[in-house]
Protein backbone atom coordinates (compact mmCIF):
# COMPACT_ATOMS: atom_id res chain seq x y z
CA UNK A 1 0.00 0.00 0.00
CA UNK A 2 2.59 2.12 0.99
CA UNK A 3 4.57 1.89 -2.49
CA UNK A 4 1.12 2.51 -4.31
CA UNK A 5 0.41 5.83 -2.50
CA UNK A 6 4.54 6.80 -3.23
CA UNK A 7 3.98 6.28 -6.83
CA UNK A 8 0.39 8.08 -6.65
CA UNK A 9 2.50 10.75 -4.70
CA UNK A 10 5.08 10.68 -7.48
CA UNK A 11 2.54 10.91 -10.19
CA UNK A 12 1.24 14.13 -8.57
CA UNK A 13 4.24 15.77 -9.11
CA UNK A 14 5.13 15.10 -12.42
CA UNK A 15 1.12 15.99 -13.80
CA UNK A 16 0.62 18.31 -11.06
CA UNK A 17 2.87 20.34 -8.82
CA UNK A 18 5.35 20.91 -9.91
CA UNK A 19 5.03 19.42 -13.06
CA UNK A 20 2.47 19.63 -16.27
CA UNK A 21 -0.48 21.51 -14.50
CA UNK A 22 1.83 24.05 -12.83
CA UNK A 23 4.26 24.41 -15.89
CA UNK A 24 1.29 25.08 -18.39
CA UNK A 25 -0.55 27.81 -16.18
CA UNK A 26 2.74 29.41 -14.62
CA UNK A 27 4.55 29.30 -17.90
CA UNK A 28 1.67 31.00 -20.03
CA UNK A 29 1.19 33.39 -17.23
CA UNK A 30 4.57 34.36 -16.80
CA UNK A 31 4.34 34.86 -20.72
CA UNK A 32 0.93 37.09 -20.09
CA UNK A 33 2.64 39.14 -17.79
CA UNK A 34 5.74 39.54 -19.63
CA UNK A 35 3.84 40.90 -23.08
CA UNK A 36 1.99 43.14 -20.36
CA UNK A 37 4.91 44.71 -18.96
CA UNK A 38 6.77 44.79 -21.99
CA UNK A 39 3.94 46.78 -23.41
CA UNK A 40 3.19 49.31 -20.35
CA UNK A 41 7.50 50.26 -20.93
CA UNK A 42 7.07 51.20 -24.42
CA UNK A 43 3.93 52.94 -23.63
CA UNK A 44 1.43 51.04 -25.23
CA UNK A 45 -1.79 48.93 -24.05
CA UNK A 46 -0.90 45.74 -24.41
CA UNK A 47 -2.58 42.61 -24.96
CA UNK A 48 -4.55 40.83 -22.06
CA UNK A 49 -2.09 38.80 -19.43
CA UNK A 50 -4.84 35.57 -20.18
CA UNK A 51 -3.49 36.18 -24.53
CA UNK A 52 -0.95 33.45 -23.94
CA UNK A 53 -3.51 30.69 -22.61
CA UNK A 54 -6.11 31.55 -25.72
CA UNK A 55 -2.98 31.55 -28.40
CA UNK A 56 -2.37 28.21 -27.40
CA UNK A 57 -5.94 26.77 -27.50
CA UNK A 58 -6.47 28.64 -30.62
CA UNK A 59 -3.77 26.86 -32.45
CA UNK A 60 -4.54 23.44 -31.27
CA UNK A 61 -7.97 24.28 -32.65
CA UNK A 62 -6.28 24.68 -36.08
CA UNK A 63 -5.17 22.25 -38.94
CA UNK A 64 -1.55 20.98 -38.45
CA UNK A 65 0.06 21.55 -41.87
CA UNK A 66 3.23 18.56 -42.52
CA UNK A 67 5.34 20.09 -45.54
CA UNK A 68 6.04 17.17 -48.24
CA UNK A 69 9.17 17.35 -47.90
CA UNK A 70 9.28 16.68 -43.84
CA UNK A 71 10.37 13.45 -41.68
CA UNK A 72 6.92 13.46 -40.23
CA UNK A 73 8.12 11.24 -37.32
CA UNK A 74 10.98 13.86 -35.76
CA UNK A 75 8.49 16.75 -37.07
CA UNK A 76 5.88 16.19 -34.83
CA UNK A 77 8.10 14.86 -31.83
CA UNK A 78 10.37 17.48 -31.91
CA UNK A 79 7.97 19.82 -29.96
CA UNK A 80 6.46 17.11 -27.67
CA UNK A 81 10.46 15.90 -26.85
CA UNK A 82 11.49 19.80 -25.72
CA UNK A 83 8.07 20.70 -23.03
CA UNK A 84 8.87 17.17 -21.56
CA UNK A 85 12.18 17.69 -21.01
CA UNK A 86 11.74 21.40 -19.43
CA UNK A 87 8.76 19.28 -17.32
CA UNK A 88 11.34 17.12 -15.53
CA UNK A 89 13.66 20.14 -14.88
CA UNK A 90 10.87 21.85 -12.98
CA UNK A 91 10.69 18.41 -10.89
CA UNK A 92 14.95 19.22 -9.71
CA UNK A 93 14.83 22.52 -9.17
CA UNK A 94 13.37 23.22 -5.08
CA UNK A 95 11.28 25.19 -4.34
CA UNK A 96 12.30 26.87 -1.04
CA UNK A 97 13.76 23.89 -0.05
CA UNK A 98 11.30 21.62 -1.05
CA UNK A 99 12.78 19.67 -3.86
CA UNK A 100 10.13 16.85 -5.48
CA UNK A 101 12.62 14.60 -7.42
CA UNK A 102 15.66 14.91 -5.72
CA UNK A 103 17.14 11.37 -6.84
CA UNK A 104 20.29 12.62 -7.19
CA UNK A 105 20.25 15.05 -5.07
CA UNK A 106 23.34 14.55 -3.27
CA UNK A 107 25.40 13.26 -6.36
CA UNK A 108 25.16 15.88 -9.73
CA UNK A 109 21.42 16.88 -10.33
CA UNK A 110 23.09 20.91 -11.45
CA UNK A 111 25.09 18.49 -14.62
CA UNK A 112 21.63 16.95 -15.18
CA UNK A 113 19.70 19.78 -15.46
CA UNK A 114 22.30 21.32 -17.79
CA UNK A 115 22.07 18.54 -20.14
CA UNK A 116 18.07 18.75 -19.97
CA UNK A 117 18.29 22.90 -21.00
CA UNK A 118 19.88 21.58 -23.90
CA UNK A 119 17.27 19.16 -25.25
CA UNK A 120 14.23 21.96 -25.51
CA UNK A 121 16.81 24.02 -27.87
CA UNK A 122 18.25 20.32 -30.04
CA UNK A 123 14.51 19.70 -30.06
CA UNK A 124 13.58 22.94 -32.13
CA UNK A 125 16.58 22.42 -34.29
CA UNK A 126 15.83 19.21 -35.13
CA UNK A 127 12.35 19.98 -36.20
CA UNK A 128 13.58 22.84 -37.79
CA UNK A 129 15.96 20.62 -39.88
CA UNK A 130 13.37 18.10 -40.41
CA UNK A 131 10.77 20.48 -41.89
CA UNK A 132 13.16 21.03 -45.14
CA UNK A 133 12.69 24.70 -45.30
CA UNK A 134 15.30 27.33 -46.41
CA UNK A 135 14.07 29.45 -43.65
CA UNK A 136 14.80 26.79 -41.13
CA UNK A 137 18.23 25.76 -42.12
CA UNK A 138 19.17 29.95 -41.33
CA UNK A 139 17.08 29.64 -38.15
CA UNK A 140 18.68 26.26 -36.78
CA UNK A 141 22.28 27.85 -37.74
CA UNK A 142 21.23 30.74 -35.79
CA UNK A 143 20.02 28.98 -32.78
CA UNK A 144 23.22 26.96 -32.70
CA UNK A 145 25.22 29.81 -32.32
CA UNK A 146 22.89 31.27 -29.60
CA UNK A 147 23.49 28.27 -27.96
CA UNK A 148 26.97 28.14 -28.07
CA UNK A 149 27.12 31.70 -26.32
CA UNK A 150 25.08 31.05 -23.77
CA UNK A 151 26.70 27.77 -22.71
CA UNK A 152 30.06 28.77 -21.15
CA UNK A 153 28.43 31.76 -19.10
CA UNK A 154 25.66 29.60 -17.88
CA UNK A 155 28.73 27.11 -16.98
CA UNK A 156 30.51 29.65 -14.96
CA UNK A 157 27.91 30.84 -12.82
CA UNK A 158 27.22 27.22 -11.89
CA UNK A 159 30.72 26.32 -11.18
CA UNK A 160 31.04 29.51 -9.18
CA UNK A 161 27.82 28.85 -6.83
CA UNK A 162 29.50 24.96 -6.54
CA UNK A 163 32.75 26.43 -5.31
CA UNK A 164 31.13 28.70 -2.60
CA UNK A 165 28.68 26.68 -1.19
CA UNK A 166 30.98 23.83 -1.52
CA UNK A 167 33.66 24.87 0.49
CA UNK A 168 31.23 26.11 3.19
CA UNK A 169 29.79 22.73 3.68
CA UNK A 170 33.26 20.81 3.15
CA UNK A 171 32.42 19.26 0.09
CA UNK A 172 35.27 21.39 -1.95
CA UNK A 173 32.87 21.61 -5.18
CA UNK A 174 29.48 20.74 -4.69
CA UNK A 175 26.44 19.89 -7.74
CA UNK A 176 23.67 19.53 -5.49
CA UNK A 177 20.82 21.65 -5.98
CA UNK A 178 19.41 20.28 -2.90
CA UNK A 179 22.58 20.97 -0.89
CA UNK A 180 22.54 24.51 -2.11
CA UNK A 181 19.14 25.10 -1.26
CA UNK A 182 20.22 23.52 2.34
CA UNK A 183 23.28 25.82 2.35
CA UNK A 184 20.80 28.76 1.64
CA UNK A 185 18.35 27.93 4.33
CA UNK A 186 21.29 27.99 7.20
CA UNK A 187 23.33 30.84 6.10
CA UNK A 188 21.14 33.48 3.72
CA UNK A 189 20.90 33.66 -0.03
CA UNK A 190 23.84 33.22 -1.98
CA UNK A 191 22.90 36.72 -3.81
CA UNK A 192 24.08 38.52 -0.31
CA UNK A 193 27.63 37.42 -0.88
CA UNK A 194 29.73 40.25 -2.58
CA UNK A 195 31.26 37.57 -4.94
CA UNK A 196 28.08 35.90 -5.87
CA UNK A 197 26.48 39.39 -7.56
CA UNK A 198 28.59 39.45 -10.82
CA UNK A 199 27.50 35.64 -10.81
CA UNK A 200 23.73 36.60 -10.14
CA UNK A 201 23.70 39.67 -12.90
CA UNK A 202 25.67 36.74 -15.41
CA UNK A 203 22.74 34.68 -14.54
CA UNK A 204 19.95 36.96 -15.27
CA UNK A 205 21.43 38.43 -18.88
CA UNK A 206 21.60 35.01 -19.64
CA UNK A 207 18.27 34.39 -19.33
CA UNK A 208 16.90 36.04 -22.80
CA UNK A 209 19.36 34.10 -24.59
CA UNK A 210 18.49 31.30 -23.17
CA UNK A 211 14.94 31.55 -24.15
CA UNK A 212 15.70 33.45 -27.28
CA UNK A 213 13.68 36.73 -26.57
CA UNK A 214 13.71 40.02 -28.38
CA UNK A 215 16.67 40.98 -28.60
CA UNK A 216 18.10 37.59 -29.05
CA UNK A 217 15.88 35.86 -31.52
CA UNK A 218 17.61 36.32 -34.32
CA UNK A 219 17.13 32.38 -34.48
CA UNK A 220 13.23 33.03 -35.26
CA UNK A 221 13.46 36.70 -36.66
CA UNK A 222 9.96 37.48 -38.17
CA UNK A 223 11.44 40.37 -40.39
CA UNK A 224 14.64 38.45 -41.43
CA UNK A 225 13.72 35.03 -41.74
CA UNK A 226 9.93 34.43 -41.77
CA UNK A 227 9.97 33.00 -38.26
CA UNK A 228 12.98 30.23 -39.12
CA UNK A 229 13.00 27.15 -37.31
CA UNK A 230 9.52 27.82 -36.79
CA UNK A 231 8.16 28.98 -40.52
CA UNK A 232 6.64 25.39 -41.16
CA UNK A 233 5.13 24.46 -38.16
CA UNK A 234 1.45 25.19 -37.40
CA UNK A 235 -1.43 23.75 -35.29
CA UNK A 236 -0.77 21.92 -32.02
CA UNK A 237 2.86 21.42 -32.70
CA UNK A 238 3.37 24.80 -33.14
CA UNK A 239 1.14 25.82 -29.95
CA UNK A 240 3.29 23.36 -27.72
CA UNK A 241 6.78 25.03 -28.78
CA UNK A 242 5.12 28.60 -27.95
CA UNK A 243 4.14 26.90 -24.90
CA UNK A 244 7.37 25.54 -24.19
CA UNK A 245 9.18 28.91 -24.71
CA UNK A 246 6.82 30.37 -21.94
CA UNK A 247 7.89 27.36 -19.68
CA UNK A 248 11.69 27.73 -20.33
CA UNK A 249 11.47 31.61 -19.20
CA UNK A 250 9.50 30.10 -15.90
CA UNK A 251 12.19 27.18 -15.19
CA UNK A 252 14.84 29.76 -15.71
CA UNK A 253 13.44 32.46 -13.41
CA UNK A 254 12.62 29.81 -10.80
CA UNK A 255 16.46 28.19 -10.91
CA UNK A 256 17.97 31.76 -10.65
CA UNK A 257 15.37 31.73 -7.54
CA UNK A 258 16.92 28.62 -6.14
CA UNK A 259 20.55 29.21 -6.79
CA UNK A 260 20.45 32.76 -4.96
CA UNK A 261 17.32 33.94 -3.26
CA UNK A 262 17.09 30.39 -1.20
CA UNK A 263 15.93 30.66 2.32
CA UNK A 264 12.94 32.38 1.54
CA UNK A 265 10.30 29.69 2.20
CA UNK A 266 7.68 29.90 4.87
CA UNK A 267 7.19 25.99 5.07
CA UNK A 268 4.10 25.96 3.51
CA UNK A 269 4.39 24.29 0.04
CA UNK A 270 1.38 26.74 -1.92
CA UNK A 271 2.72 29.63 -0.02
CA UNK A 272 6.21 29.20 -1.32
CA UNK A 273 4.94 28.25 -4.82
CA UNK A 274 2.99 32.12 -4.59
CA UNK A 275 6.42 33.63 -3.65
CA UNK A 276 8.54 31.66 -6.28
CA UNK A 277 6.30 32.77 -8.95
CA UNK A 278 6.23 36.39 -7.58
CA UNK A 279 9.59 36.46 -7.74
CA UNK A 280 9.83 34.32 -11.19
CA UNK A 281 8.12 37.55 -12.02
CA UNK A 282 10.06 40.53 -11.13
CA UNK A 283 13.14 38.92 -12.06
CA UNK A 284 11.64 38.25 -15.76
CA UNK A 285 10.59 41.87 -16.13
CA UNK A 286 14.32 42.67 -14.81
CA UNK A 287 16.15 40.08 -17.41
CA UNK A 288 13.54 39.94 -20.16
CA UNK A 289 10.95 42.54 -20.10
CA UNK A 290 13.26 45.66 -19.29
CA UNK A 291 15.79 44.78 -22.41
CA UNK A 292 12.93 43.79 -24.65
CA UNK A 293 11.56 47.23 -24.84
CA UNK A 294 14.60 49.07 -24.83
CA UNK A 295 17.13 47.68 -27.03
CA UNK A 296 16.89 46.60 -30.34
CA UNK A 297 17.73 43.20 -31.99
CA UNK A 298 21.00 41.91 -32.08
CA UNK A 299 22.69 40.06 -34.70
CA UNK A 300 23.88 36.84 -34.39
CA UNK A 301 27.92 37.57 -33.94
CA UNK A 302 26.61 40.62 -31.53
CA UNK A 303 24.99 38.24 -29.39
CA UNK A 304 28.27 35.76 -29.55
CA UNK A 305 30.33 38.72 -28.60
CA UNK A 306 28.10 39.98 -25.62
CA UNK A 307 27.29 36.66 -24.29
CA UNK A 308 31.48 35.43 -24.49
CA UNK A 309 32.59 39.00 -23.55
CA UNK A 310 30.59 40.74 -21.21
CA UNK A 311 28.54 37.71 -19.65
CA UNK A 312 31.30 35.79 -19.58
CA UNK A 313 33.30 38.07 -17.88
CA UNK A 314 31.02 39.07 -15.17
CA UNK A 315 30.68 34.84 -14.48
CA UNK A 316 34.60 34.47 -14.37
CA UNK A 317 34.92 37.56 -11.81
CA UNK A 318 32.87 35.57 -9.64
CA UNK A 319 34.72 31.82 -10.05
CA UNK A 320 37.59 33.40 -9.58
CA UNK A 321 36.72 35.43 -6.41
CA UNK A 322 34.73 31.65 -5.46
CA UNK A 323 37.76 29.56 -6.08
CA UNK A 324 40.12 31.49 -3.49
CA UNK A 325 37.71 32.06 -1.06
CA UNK A 326 36.93 35.67 -1.09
Amino acid sequence: MNMVLNYLQYLGYILIFPGFLFCFVAGLLLCGIDRKLVARMQKRVGPPVLQPFYDFFKLCGKETIIPTAASKTTFLAAPIVGFAALVVIQLFIPICGFTPFAVLGDIADVIVILYLLLIPAIATIMGGAASGSPYAGVGLSREMVTIISCELPLVLVLLAIGKTVGDAMGTGLTFSMTKIAEYQIHNGSLILHPSMIPAAIAFLMTIPGETGNHPFDAAEAETEICEGLLAEYSGAPLGIFKLSHAVKMLTLTSMFVALFLGGIGTGLLVVDGIIVFALCVVLTAVSISFVHAVTARLKIEQIFKYYWTVVTGLALISLVLAWYGL
